[in-house]
């Protein structure tokens, strides 16, 4: 079965409508470069388009009925989103579920050191990355500290045109020949992604000596030891009230620098990190925010934790989600025990996530009949997992039927596809952890090049198609 390419279809205000969307969803990912930025962009906007914090409806005693909008955030890294709708919650809901996470480094509890004259932060990396792709390029740094009183500091340094970047060094090529002979994963490893932070040192002053009562030889000592890591400090302090001792409290992530940017001559790509997978967050957002007096209750999930197995209290695998579904029922009188398994084994969900693009240059990596391609729609994967379908959620026949109605009935250009060969790996996603509860889930999303590298890309046309698909997929019955 051939596929068709969305481009080909789309009128003139399609195509507006097209751009509207990747316009958005460029100023999304340079607002959310790690969860707590996409759950801070997220709140925003669908609270300015009715959405009632949970907490606040439970703390002044009120209840949801059919209309209603509400969320929840865990920990500032994840949210959950429901829209009520008119018929019971024991019927089901229709849920999506993505999530914020991306590969990225993450900054060391004691990571500032010196060494001949540079300032580094030492990195454990979150996710699976080749890691020889994060040397020379320009990073930033995102994410909090937060001090023993409880003040939390907003960092981000690296993305204003006048900010510092920052940069894992490389070995030059002249000098290489002994590197040049390791396999990918040892040519760059995990403990040499340090970043360099700083080349200059802190003046001493003289009148400072003066000052202090330790004449020591020790003190001496302190006075010309690690000198480049005391004016980096300084800066920390100077600016964000940051001492070293913080670093064991905060949540520093390593990520690339620089706006989302549009790519080909006929801009339409999209070249950007983590688009793994806010690409599916976002249109999920889109989408929840598109709806109007559903019959089932549309549910959006945005989960944080899945490229390291979805664990943790922000992974799906907490009951975060849960308790949500089950506060909800309470509020609109329908909870019990029966009637909450009833609910979720009743709802059906698509489990927003990326899947491997074709690309010409590995072709020989791909099954070119089951492989999703870039602007021929969303794409849907009937199940993941790895080589003999291990780990996975395999989607039965009768749903995926229904979703080809919905689809098709709703004009959206989709797909299906594998995660490559059969035996040469493969992925997951969170909807194993949902289909725990007997509930209809099949994996879907858009396609991505370069997927785990700093910079992904994705079409717009598949964003777009994304989109309307969950739209349509929210309203059906």
């Amino acid at each position: 079965m051939k596929t068709e390419c969305a481009w080909e279809k789309y009128s003139d205000k399609q195509l507006k409508e097209v751009e509207k969307l990747s316009q958005g969803y460029r100023v999304f990912l340079d607002e959310g470069k790690t969860e707590r930025e996409c759950v801070t962009y997220i709140v925003n906007e669908i609270e300015s388009k009715g959405y009632v914090e949970l907490a606040k409806v439970l703390k002044e005693g009120k209840k949801l009925k059919a209309g209603d909008k509400v969320y929840a955030v865990n920990m500032e890294k994840s949210v959950i989103m429901f829209h009520i709708g008119s018929k019971g919650l024991e019927d089901g809901m229709n849920i999506l579920g993505a999530h914020l996470d991306s590969p990225r480094l993450d900054v060391k509890q004691n990571p500032l050191y010196e060494d001949s004259g540079f300032a580094y932060l030492d990195t454990h990396y979150y996710g699976g990355i080749k890691k020889y792709q994060w040397v020379t390029i320009p990073l930033a740094i995102h994410g909090v500290v937060v001090k023993k009183d409880g003040t939390v500091i907003d960092i981000s340094i690296g993305e204003a045109e006048d900010d510092p970047v920052f940069f894992v060094s490389d070995l030059l090529i002249h000098l290489a020949a002994e590197q040049m002979e390791k396999k990918a994963n040892k040519v760059i490893e995990g403990e040499a992604l340090d970043i360099i932070i700083g080349n200059r040192p802190l003046k001493f002053e003289a009148k400072d000596a003066k000052k202090s009562d330790d004449t020591s030889a020790e003190a001496d000592g302190k006075q010309t030891k690690d000198k480049v890591c005391a004016f980096a400090l300084d800066i920390l302090k100077q600016q964000y009230d940051m001492e070293e001792e913080d670093f064991i409290s905060a949540e520093l992530e390593i990520v690339p620098a620089g706006k989302a940017r549009e790519a080909g001559l006929d801009r339409s790509m999209i070249l950007a990190y983590g688009q793994d997978d806010r690409v599916c967050s976002y249109s999920s957002l889109v989408a929840m925010l598109e709806q109007k007096k559903p019959k089932r209750t549309s549910c959006c999930i945005l989960v944080d934790k899945e490229e390291i197995g979805s664990v943790g209290a922000t992974g799906m695998q907490s009951r975060f989600f849960e308790n949500c579904v089950a506060e909800v029922m309470s509020l609109t009188g329908e909870y019990s025990d029966l009637t909450l398994r009833r609910c979720l084994a009743n709802s059906r969900m698509l489990s927003s996530d990326v899947s491997s693009a074709y690309d010409p240059s590995f072709a020989s990596s791909f099954d070119k009949k089951n492989v999703a391609y870039l602007s021929h729609g969303m794409v849907f994967n009937k199940f993941t997992g790895s080589r003999g379908k291990s780990g996975s959620n395999d989607a039965n026949a009768e749903y995926i039927a229904l979703i080809r109605k919905i689809m098709d009935d709703a004009g959206v250009t989709f797909q299906t596809a594998e995660l490559g060969k059969v035996d040469l790996g493969g992925g997951g996603t969170i909807a194993y952890i949902l289909s725990l509860y007997g509930m209809n889930v099949i994996d879907c999303g858009v396609p991505v090049m370069n997927m785990h590298a700093p910079h992904e890309a994705t079409s717009k046309a598949d964003l777009y198609e994304a989109k309307c698909g969950y739209a349509a997929f929210l309203k059906a019955e």
